[in-house]
C-alpha cells in the first residue's frame, strides 16, 4: 500500500528518501537512456536505415507529437499522481530505448520513436511541475542548476563508457540501446518501490488552465519549441552528414558538451538569482543569435568542423539559461496551476516543434544555412518578448505593462 508523505513530514525521512532526492534520482535516469539515443541516433539511421536530411526531419516531427499532446497529461492525473506518472513514464522511455535497434527499418524506428517519446514528453511535464511544486521559489534557481547537472553527469558516465568501449569491444547498436534503456527501467522501478508518495501543499487543478496574464510565457515557450528543435535535430546531423563524424567522434563531442555544461548549470542558477529572469533571458537569446549565425557560416562559407564543434558546445551551454523561464513562471504562477499549465505550456512548445521539422527538412535539401538563419530570427524574437519580462515578476506584475494589484491597506 502507498505510502502518503507531505514535504513538511518528509523532512524527517533519511535524506536519500526525500523528495529532492527523487528528483535528483529521476534528473539521472532519464538521461541515460535519452542521451544514448540522441548519441547514436545519427549514426544509426544514417548507416543503418539510410536516412536523408528528409527522413530525419519526418522522424523528429515523429517524435514531437506526443509533447503537442502532453496536454492529456491533465487527464491522466485526474486518476494517476503525478509523482506516479512521471516514474511510468521513465519505464515507457527505458523500455522503448531497448528496442530500438530491434526495429532497423523506417516503420519501426518511428513506432519506437514515438512509444520512447510519450515517455520523455510525459515524463518532462510532470517533472517540471513537481520541481516546482516540491522546491521553494528563493531555492528553485540553484537547485534547478544543480538537476541540470546530475543530468550531465550520468550523461558523462554513459558516453564515456561508449567512447571507451564502442571501438575495442565491437558494440553494436542493439546492445548499447538495450543497455541504457534496460538501466533507465530498472531506475524506475526501483523509485516506485522505495519512496513514498508525496504530497505538495496546494492542491493542483485537474482541467486545462490558459490565463491571459501567463501569455508571455506562452509565448516564449512556443517560440523555444521551434528554436530548440531546429538545434536537436540540424546541428547534431550536420556532424555526421557534411564532417562525417563516427559514433566515438560524435560522442567525444557530446563529452565535451556535458562538461561544460556540468560546470556551467549550477552557476547559471546562480546567474538567474543574482540577475532575474529578464537579464539571463536576454543574454541567452542574444547568444543564441550569434551561434546560428555562425552556423550558418559553416555551411555558407565552409568553416572547418573545429569551429562547428565549438558552436556546438557554446549552443548547448546558453541552453542552460532556459531554467529562467521555470522559474519565470514560478514567480508569476498560481500554485494550483502549476502542473495543469506545465501541461499546457509543453503543448503550446510543441506546435512550433511539430510544425516545424518537415518544411525545414526540404530548405535543409536546398540551402542547409538558411535553416540556421531562421532559427536566429526565431532567438531575436525570443530576445524582444523577454525584455517585456519585469524586474521582479509576480502574480499581477507579469509583464512590463502589468499594473501591480494594489495591496490592501491594514
Amino acid at each position: 500500500m502507498a505510502q502518503f508523505v507531505t514535504l513538511e513530514e518528509a523532512k524527517s525521512l533519511p535524506f536519500w528518501r526525500r523528495p529532492v532526492a527523487l528528483l535528483f534520482l529521476m534528473a539521472t535516469a532519464m538521461p541515460i537512456a535519452f542521451s544514448v539515443w540522441v548519441l547514436l541516433l545519427n549514426n544509426f539511421v544514417i548507416e543503418v536505415a539510410k536516412f536523408d536530411g528528409f527522413d530525419i526531419s519526418l522522424l523528429h516531427f515523429v517524435r514531437e507529437i506526443p509533447g503537442f499532446l502532453a496536454v492529456g497529461v491533465i487527464a491522466i492525473i485526474m486518476f494517476m499522481r503525478e509523482q506516479v506518472l512521471g516514474l511510468v513514464s521513465l519505464i515507457l522511455l527505458g523500455a522503448a530505448t531497448a528496442l530500438t535497434a530491434q526495429f532497423p527499418e523506417i516503420g519501426g524506428i518511428l513506432v519506437l520513436t514515438m512509444l520512447s517519446s510519450i515517455g520523455f514528453h510525459y515524463y518532462e511535464t510532470v517533472n517540471q511541475s513537481l520541481q516546482l511544486q516540491w522546491l521553494k521559489i528563493e531555492d528553485a534557481p540553484r537547485m534547478l542548476g544543480w538537476l541540470m547537472a546530475a543530468g550531465s553527469f550520468a550523461t558523462i558516465m554513459a558516453y564515456l563508457l561508449i567512447i571507451n568501449t564502442w571501438e575495442y569491444f565491437d558494440l553494436s547498436y542493439n546492445f548499447v540501446y538495450m543497455t541504457a534503456g534496460a538501466i533507465t527501467l530498472l531506475i524506475a522501478v526501483f523509485a516506485m518501490i522505495a519512496y513514498p508518495q508525496f504530497e505538495a501543499p496546494t492542491p493542483q487543478n485537474k482541467r486545462m488552465v490558459l490565463r491571459k496574464r501567463y501569455w508571455l510565457y506562452y509565448a516564449l515557450q512556443f517560440i523555444a519549441g521551434g528554436r530548440r528543435q531546429i538545434f536537436m535535430i540540424f546541428a547534431g546531423f550536420m556532424m555526421v552528414e557534411k564532417f562525417g563524424f563516427d559514433v566515438h567522434e560524435v560522442g567525444q563531442l557530446y563529452l565535451i558538451n556535458l562538461v561544460v555544461s556540468m560546470v556551467a548549470a549550477p552557476v547559471m542558477g546562480r546567474v538567474v538569482a543574482r540577475f532575474g529572469e529578464r537579464r539571463a533571458l536576454g543574454f541567452e537569446y542574444l547568444g543564441l543569435v550569434a551561434v546560428f549565425v555562425c552556423y550558418g557560416g559553416v555551411y555558407y562559407f565552409s568553416w572547418g568542423f573545429a569551429i562547428a564543434a565549438a558552436l556546438y558546445v557554446i549552443d548547448h551551454v546558453f541552453f542552460a539559461l532556459a531554467l529562467a523561464l521555470k522559474t519565470y513562471f514560478q514567480k508569476i504562477a498560481d500554485p494550483a496551476d502549476i502542473a495543469p499549465t506545465a501541461a499546457v505550456a509543453f503543448t503550446i512548445n510543441h506546435i512550433s516543434a511539430v510544425a516545424l521539422p518537415l518544411p525545414l527538412g526540404l530548405l535543409w535539401l536546398a540551402a542547409p544555412a538558411g535553416v540556421f538563419i531562421f532559427a536566429a530570427a526565431m532567438a531575436a524574437t525570443s530576445f524582444c518578448l523577454a525584455m517585456m519580462i519585469p524586474r521582479h515578476p509576480a502574480p499581477g506584475n507579469e509583464t512590463i505593462f502589468a499594473r501591480p494589484i494594489p495591496q490592501a491597506a491594514e
